[in-house]
């Protein structure tokens, strides 16, 4: 069963700003959450940070992973980017955790994005559904990498959040340190206890807040 409470996330408002620009101004004053061994719960070997904030068109989420070994080969779309280091956020805006959406980064800026359905055998995978207006990037940093994206809200809900809205949400990060076809160490905002992230019940929640800085909290 999943841990009570789950964490829980107020996202701000920020007024968009013109271009990606990391963990830059547009994100000063707000703190990072960050990501926690899945199985166990405790700290991991190289951290993972993760800042959000909405403006009127979409989320943005940045990931900032020290990494003393930065790595990816796969440069197409919708390639098993989960088999290399990644990281990944699964959504499901509707909350009843019947289906969700997952994207994912690599190191070198690739991206997947599909739906998975829930069935009477396990989960459905639907690639054919991609982030429509997705602006995605990724860099090395003095630490390891980081990446950013901005996802249009049209491209997954027919409106936009409003204020106090809330979302179900994790964010997740395969490592692989020693490099391909080795062991990975897998990392949560809201670990799910096993060696598996697709468990929804056991996303935390992300809820839209507005644009004083008091009111954002993160735990």
């Amino acid at each position: 069963m999943p841990p009570v409470p789950l964490p829980a996330l107020r996202c701000p408002y920020r007024p968009a700003a013109p271009t990606l620009d990391g963990a830059g101004p547009w994100w000063s004053g707000l703190e990072p959450v960050t990501l926690r061994e899945n199985v166990f719960g405790g700290d991991p070997a190289q951290a993972t940070r993760v800042h959000t904030a909405w403006d009127e068109t979409g989320w943005r989420i940045v990931f900032e992973m020290d990494d003393l070994r930065p790595w990816a080969t796969l440069t197409q779309r919708d390639g098993p980017l989960w088999t290399e280091e990644v990281v990944e956020i699964f959504i499901d805006p509707v909350g009843d955790l019947e289906s969700y959406f997952e994207v994912e980064i690599n190191p070198l800026g690739t991206v997947v994005d599909l739906v998975l359905r829930r069935t009477l055998s396990g989960w459905r995978k639907d690639f054919g559904w991609h982030v429509d207006g997705l602006v995605s990037a990724a860099r090395r940093t003095a630490t390891g990498w980081a990446a950013e994206l901005t996802i249009p809200f049209e491209a997954i809900v027919a409106a936009p959040p409003q204020v106090g809205t809330s979302w179900r949400v994790n964010f997740l990060r395969i490592d692989r340190p020693n490099g391909p076809n080795t062991d990975a160490e897998l990392s949560a905002w809201s670990p799910t206890t096993v060696r598996n992230f697709h468990r929804p019940e056991f996303f935390g929640t992300v809820e839209f807040v507005g644009k004083q800085l008091s009111e954002y909290h993160a735990v």
